[in-house]
């Protein structure tokens, strides 16, 4: 993702009353929702947070890298032995911006029901940044390995997890699982971001499918043993995505999972963009940017690595997740 605009600037904090305020008017959306059997298994952290040490042991996964393709067949291995339907939405960057090759890219579609006309869309970007560009020594900078534990493993970790409950959903919907590749295949300040998303998106309004999503989440950076969770200002103050960011932290409030924390914290330039804005697919950003004194310490350097994440935030976030979809009756 692109980093946030200033945290708690003077625009940051208009931009954050304004969507506080249009949150306050919208209807409650979550009210209607069954109260959580808060008594029942929870989400597995300990299985998720594997998942993501057995990911980071494939080291860097930029696109078209060998990291991405055994990651693909990973998942593809995973999700196929859960019973879900994977399919790859292959595209690729005309030109590698050092060497001016081609690069082979490919989102990763896992499709439960796929037979149901409306669906709900969770997703993650599933690359790593090629370098730890924030790196303060220079040589680290050029050769030091990005392995993305909490930029890029674990939103991919949470539903891996995830993979394993869905049988146990409701099925009024169908639900994809959609990793985007190219989220941040940058190697100067005038490469682009989110090249997975937007392709995603563009295919979706050129060649639309025999379904419509309904909303959706994206899961970035939710994996910090520190997890501080805010709405992201883009998804609280849209109106179509209003009533999830209600939803989704209603139900942390239900859970008792005081990491989502229920007030707009940051805007943040991420893959939710184009599928809003292009697509018109309501997709709300569940992101932990709540951070600027750790952000220099560890995003998007060679310390942004397993040890720094933990179970217990793996765990909460995909337990919201997870019960929030169980409320879509």
């Amino acid at each position: 993702m692109n980093p946030p605009q200033p945290y708690l600037s003077p625009r940051g904090i208009a931009a954050s009353v304004l969507a506080v305020l249009l949150a306050l008017a919208a209807p409650l959306a979550s009210a209607q929702q069954p109260a959580v059997d808060v008594s029942k298994p929870r989400f597995d952290g300990k299985r998720a947070y594997g998942y993501l040490k057995k990911i980071c042991d494939l080291g860097n996964r930029m696109s078209g890298s060998e990291g991405m393709r055994l990651q693909q067949e990973l998942l593809v291995e995973h999700f196929t032995d859960l019973g879900a339907q994977v399919d790859f939405q292959r595209f690729q960057l005309q030109r590698h911006p050092l060497t001016g090759n081609p690069v082979p890219m490919a989102n990763l579609i896992v499709q439960w029901r796929p037979e149901s006309t409306e669906r709900i869309l969770l997703c993650a970007h599933y690359d790593t940044r090629p370098r730890p560009d924030r790196e303060a020594n220079p040589r680290l900078r050029q050769e030091g390995v990005f392995l993305g534990a909490n930029d890029g493993a674990s939103g991919t970790a949470v539903l891996m997890e995830l993979g394993h409950h869905v049988k146990d959903l409701p099925d009024r919907y169908g639900l994809d699982f959609v990793f985007f590749d190219a989220e941040e295949f940058i190697f100067g300040s005038r490469d682009k971001f989110f090249l997975g998303s937007e392709w995603f998106a563009r295919n979706y309004v050129n060649e639309p499918p025999q379904h419509r999503y309904v909303g959706g989440v994206l899961l970035d950076m939710v994996g910090d043993a520190k997890l501080s969770i805010y709405q992201e200002a883009h998804s609280a103050s849209w109106p179509d995505t209003r009533p999830l960011v209600k939803e989704i932290w209603g139900t942390a409030a239900r859970l008792g999972v005081e990491e989502f924390i229920p007030r707009v914290g940051y805007p943040v330039e991420d893959d939710h963009l184009a599928l809003r804005n292009i697509a018109k697919i309501p997709v709300c950003d569940v992101i932990d940017f709540a951070y600027p004194d750790r952000v220099n310490r560890y995003w998007h350097t060679t310390a942004d690595t397993p040890a720094r994440c933990s179970a217990d935030s793996l765990g909460k976030v995909g337990w919201v997740i997870q019960e929030w979809l169980a409320t879509k009756r």
